[in-house]
């Protein structure tokens, strides 16, 4: 849905509103030339933007305003007010830009601006510009490496952008798979990330079904499976990872899946319009969103899991409870505290003995970086491979991001690896800066999000182990804001139809304001 599609409220900024309206710091929705428009007030003037996310649609009124950017309450992307810029994942696209006049104490929105004169602008010289760089190539063409490639374009990098990917299709948006496109809610021609023409427009040699077999760091090139090889000045690695293997026989069985890209989607898709019975094997969140997919085919589902409660390691033991009773009152069945032994053509076997009928299994118990090619290199790898607040490797002008890179937290003074998604784009967009010479620390909060029928669960922050959990709302009524803490330490929020708070806690985790962190369980947006 664009902006076109949504109902437009509020005043008609071409008409003009009386300046008194806005006060410095605020956002007011209204519309112009039949588009949704946000009109804010910064301290030197008005500015105009789409009121609509360019990711998923969200609704940018009902977002948060941090200085002069607004951040999208369904899935944190943040856009400038000046410019309709998108400067964080996951919207990788501005939105448009309007031009605003201030006359006789009235505001008018007065047409659009003109984006490519705005890119133009906001372009600063970079290392490569001047011929220090010429060739820049990026290992992996997910959600960091895709990102990556076009944050060196539109960051005014003219040189050679090389963007290798194993995957036979052009990147796409891959938490997708495990959701509406899994379900059948959403057509193919959503997952794309670009349209068709994109890199050639942009001049970036995007090789698919590639793969990078090793890296000569001496040398600066990297060697390919097609047995062509690729020179760099810098290099960025975003190989990401790939799915735990289940060690048991029959797990090799043709209806047995694995869900990490396209491909895999599209076997688990054709197994299931000639399935009745589905087992899914782990309640991790790809597993509990396959099973929602499943489930909304019409095919009966099982889960089966070690745990006794799904994402019960993530989340903890009551909301894994609500996330169990809202897949149950789909028709979900749980097999929990159990492992599966064997699988045949027909069913599988439980730890207890106990046979599931199965004519499709999807198998997510989670997945490990993909490294083995940075540890040929020598590169420092430790759970990931190691790299500084810049996302530089152990070799200088060897950059990584996404999945597999461990990087100096300064919210928790540790290095973390996080799997996902969002975390990974943005984790190319920084890096791209860097190897142009930015020297930005990356220091944004981790963030996902998982949606389970009408629930979505949003996440911020990270936290392997926690003392407590404070929770506002009710968990049980599914609507909620539950604080991970250590001691007097915040370490993460989860929440359920909480947007305002979640984005709150986003912003103030960046800052480090623990003090107004500790306030989570008892108030409502901070920010």
């Amino acid at each position: 849905m664009g902006a076109h599609d949504a109902e437009l409220t509020g005043p008609d900024f071409t008409d003009g509103i009386s300046a008194d309206e806005l006060a410095e710091g605020e956002m007011k929705l209204g519309h112009a030339e039949g588009e949704a428009v946000l009109l804010s007030r910064l301290q030197d003037g008005f500015f105009a933007i789409g009121a609509t996310c360019t990711h998923y649609s969200g609704p940018l009124a009902e977002g948060l305003m941090v200085e002069d950017t607004v951040r999208c309450p369904w899935h944190h992307a943040c856009f400038s007010l000046r410019t309709g810029e998108a400067l964080r994942a996951p919207a990788l696209n501005p939105t448009t830009c309007w031009n605003v006049e201030v006359r006789d104490g009235r505001v008018y929105v007065v047409g659009k601006a003109d984006r490519d004169a705005l890119d133009d602008a906001r372009r600063r010289t970079r290392a490569g510009a001047d011929g220090q760089i010429s060739d820049i190539v990026i290992v992996g063409a997910g959600a960091a490496g895709d990102a990556a490639a076009e944050m060196l374009r539109r960051e005014g990098f003219d040189g050679k952008v090389t963007l290798i990917g194993t995957d036979q299709a052009a990147p796409y948006d891959r938490p997708n798979l495990s959701k509406d496109y899994l379900a059948g809610t959403a057509p193919e021609e959503w997952l794309p990330l670009r349209s068709p023409g994109f890199y050639a427009e942009h001049d970036i040699d995007l090789m698919l079904g590639t793969r990078a077999t090793s890296i000569d760091l001496r040398g600066g090139a990297v060697h390919l499976s097609n047995g062509d090889s690729r020179r760099f000045d810098r290099l960025l690695l975003a190989t990401g990872s790939k799915p735990v293997r289940l060690p048991i026989s029959g797990a090799d069985l043709p209806h047995v899946h694995y869900l990490r890209n396209l491909a895999d989607c599209r076997a688990i898709i054709a197994g299931a319009t000639e399935a009745r019975r589905a087992v899914v094997i782990g309640a991790s969140f790809i597993g509990m969103e396959a099973a929602a997919s499943l489930i909304t085919r019409g095919l009966e589902v099982a889960v089966v899991a070690p745990e006794s409660q799904p994402l019960e390691r993530v989340l903890g033991t009551e909301i894994g409870m609500m996330i169990r009773s809202l897949h149950e009152e789909k028709g979900v069945r749980f097999h929990l505290q159990r492992t599966v032994t064997e699988i045949d053509s027909g069913s599988v076997t439980l730890s207890n003995g106990k046979e599931l009928p199965a004519d499709i299994v999807v198998i997510g118990i989670g997945v490990r970086p993909e490294t083995e090619l940075t540890e040929q290199a020598g590169l420092m790898v430790d759970n990931g491979v190691v790299v500084n607040e810049y996302l530089e490797t152990s070799s200088p002008g060897v950059f990584a991001a996404g999945d597999i890179a461990r990087w100096p937290d300064p919210r928790s003074n540790q290095r973390l690896r996080i799997e996902h998604w969002v975390h990974a784009q943005r984790q190319g967009q920084v890096a791209a800066r860097n190897i142009l010479g930015s020297n930005e620390v990356f220091d944004m909060a981790p963030f996902f999000w998982s949606q389970h029928y009408d629930v979505p669960i949003a996440y911020v922050g990270h936290a392997a182990k926690w003392d407590r959990i404070e929770v506002n709302g009710s968990i049980e009524d599914r609507d909620f804001l539950a604080v991970f803490k250590s001691g007097e330490k915040t370490l993460a929020v989860a929440s359920v139809h909480r947007d305002r708070q979640s984005l709150s806690a986003e912003v103030a985790m960046e800052r480090d304001d623990e003090e107004a962190l500790g306030t989570f369980a008892t108030r409502d947006a901070l920010y």
